[in-house]
């Protein structure tokens, strides 16, 4: 099965608000199947349709019991504060410290068009919340304070600048 190619910083697609899905069906859950496998080649925890180029509200996401899917998502309920630090698979190798609500209760459909609910705390709460603000638009970059802005965006220029053996950039070696 193909995979996408995860769109860069910089990438106009990543600041865009995502539409809703209107349609659960065959063509969405082969694009998600595309999905699982780009995920899982990044080693990444969860992977939005606009990393991919796609302009949906959906994401996709490991677990214990295999890969899942949140179509349409968004946080109901939230509480508490705690600050982690997050990668992402569009600005590698920089970590973001963000404050985010340590418990969240995530509304979605899933794949068979069922409403689910899930409620999630540590890395899966954080995840999801990481997932949504890309269906908003919103960065991990766009989560810091200036200072922590200026000095990643420095970080994003000297990974540009430094260039493999073949002259790829670093960044988009993996």
């Amino acid at each position: 099965m193909p995979t996408y190619s995860i769109r860069q910083f910089g990438d106009p697609v990543l600041k865009q608000r995502a539409k809703v899905v209107e349609d659960v069906d065959g063509t969405l859950a082969r694009t998600i199947d595309a999905m699982y496998e780009t995920m899982y080649d990044a080693e990444g925890g969860g992977l939005a349709a606009p990393q991919v180029g796609i302009g949906r509200r959906f994401f996709v996401y490991k677990t214990d019991e295999g890969p899942q899917v949140a179509i349409n998502p968004e946080i109901v309920e939230s509480s508490g504060e705690v600050e982690w630090t997050e990668g992402c698979l569009s600005i590698p190798g920089i970590g973001f410290e963000i404050v985010r609500p340590e418990l969240v209760t995530l509304r979605a459909v899933d794949l068979d068009g069922n409403e689910v609910f899930i409620e999630a705390d540590d890395y899966q709460g954080r995840m999801f919340q990481h997932e949504i603000d890309h269906l908003d638009g919103i960065l991990a970059i766009d989560r810091v304070d200036p200072d922590a802005r200026k000095k990643a965006l420095k970080a994003i220029r000297d990974q540009e600048m430094s260039f493999a053996v073949d002259g790829t950039p670093a960044r988009l070696l993996g």
